[in-house]
């Protein structure tokens, strides 16, 4: 698939361009500087061809520690690349970052493109011209904002690809394991990701809330393949930043939707939180089995250990009785244990029960204990992911039976942690 990477140094609208081509907001679009720190690939499709385009942060010569990792990103996505789009911005003309990011795109001998952005009018047509002292060829002008231009620009990079890629119809599913890491800003979600994908893809930096987007992964493992989503740090609302925050925390929702089990990550030092409770009470709407992974954990002295179990226990009840493991995704330790525990939560959510093994425990369950009110004639299974039964009953069954019948269920069909619902109908 051919790649086309957009670059450029920081806040010259490389994120709305990369949006404005996916005709779609799938990156995180804001006046800040810095916003956008991991790669993000996005599909485009443009008269019957598709390629892919990636979304970078900003590059940058010199300066910080976050900095020199976001332009470590820009740098993986440029050795990728089959067309480069150098974005610059007309409104601020020719700046010394845009000619060291002009250099160090012309040193990698890829094929470049020069895109100048914010040409919102016939006003600014003429300014784009001084740009061409970049050595980068002549400007296509574009407003990325308002799409002025896009279609020509689309015009222009699939002349430039050459070859059409055929486009071919994308599966509903495809059938892989659907992960979602979610967690409190800054407890250790992108280190564990980018230590279970075995790739720094995702930025590392000790400031909350790094990472701005969902990003999905797929990896073989022993397990199978795996689609991981790594996701934005969610925060109190209290303390969520208008516009940047808030979007960050819907597209964390939006990644728990879609998947299939939930790692709720949790920063051992501190303990399960108010927040996590929260986020608890969403994996649980979610209906999604979770496993609990209390990172950090080499750092919590023997004594304290006993204390921090007990807030998982107080504070996470409404994920039952999901495992917990206690790892440290710097060093790995604890960390191979998390793929095997995925693979039997996946097993427990796809399980099905035949109907005769199904009303044989209905039956033995009855014999045991019988309802007070009411009496279970038979039952069917008529969904998995999570298992869903359904009981046809004769009378009123009271909630504290229905959740034995649902502990019974459970423990004959070793269906471990994972979410059951059962549904009642009364005949």
């Amino acid at each position: 698939m051919n790649r086309v990477v957009v670059v450029g140094r920081p806040n010259v609208g490389k994120s709305s361009l990369v949006n404005r081509l996916a005709a779609k907001r799938l990156t995180v679009v804001e006046e800040h500087r810095g916003v956008t720190r991991d790669r993000k690939v996005v599909p485009v499709e443009w008269n019957g061809t598709r390629f892919e385009v990636v979304d970078t942060g900003g590059w940058l010569e010199a300066g910080d520690d976050l900095e020199r990792k976001v332009s470590k990103q820009a740098d993986a996505a440029l050795s990728e690349a089959t067309l480069v789009l150098l974005v610059v911005d007309v409104a601020t003309g020719v700046t010394d970052e845009d000619r060291q990011a002009a250099r160090w795109v012309l040193k990698s001998q890829r094929p470049v493109m020069l895109v100048t952005n914010k040409v919102d009018d016939a006003l600014h047509e003429a300014a784009v011209w001084e740009f061409l002292s970049l050595g980068c060829g002549d400007p296509y002008s574009v407003s990325a904002l308002h799409g002025r231009g896009a279609g020509d620009l689309l015009d222009a990079i699939v002349d430039h690809l050459g070859d059409p890629v055929p486009v071919l119809e994308e599966p509903v599913d495809d059938g892989f394991l659907r992960v979602a890491l979610v967690g409190r800003p800054n407890v250790g979600k992108s280190t564990l990701f980018n230590r279970l994908i075995g790739e720094e893809r995702s930025v590392v930096h000790d400031m909350p809330g790094t990472t701005r987007d969902a990003i999905d992964t797929v990896v073989e493992t022993v397990e199978g393949t795996i689609r991981f989503i790594d996701t934005a740090g969610m925060r109190r609302r209290a303390k969520t930043e208008a516009g940047l925050e808030t979007y960050s925390v819907l597209r964390s929702l939006e990644a728990l939707d879609r998947a299939d089990i939930a790692i709720l990550v949790i920063d051992a030092t501190q303990g399960a939180s108010g927040q996590d409770q929260r986020l608890a009470e969403r994996i649980s709407a979610a209906g999604c089995p979770a496993i609990v992974v209390l990172n950090k954990w080499e750092l919590i002295e023997t004594e304290d250990r006993d204390r921090v179990l007990a807030t998982v226990g107080d504070k996470l009840a409404f994920l039952g009785d999901a495992p917990v493991l206690k790892t440290s995704a710097m060093s790995g330790r604890g960390v191979h244990r998390i793929l095997p525990a995925l693979s039997s939560a996946r097993d427990d959510y796809t399980k099905r029960v035949t109907t005769g093994a199904l009303n044989r425990a209905i039956r033995d369950l009855q014999i045991h204990q019988p309802a007070p009110t009411g009496k279970i004639r038979y039952a069917v299974q008529g969904a998995i992911e999570p298992p869903t039964f359904t009981l046809f009953v004769s009378g009123r069954l009271p909630q504290t039976y229905l959740r034995y019948v649902e502990r019974s269920l459970r423990e004959r069909f070793d269906l471990g942690t994972t979410p059951l619902k059962i549904r009642v109908r009364t005949e």
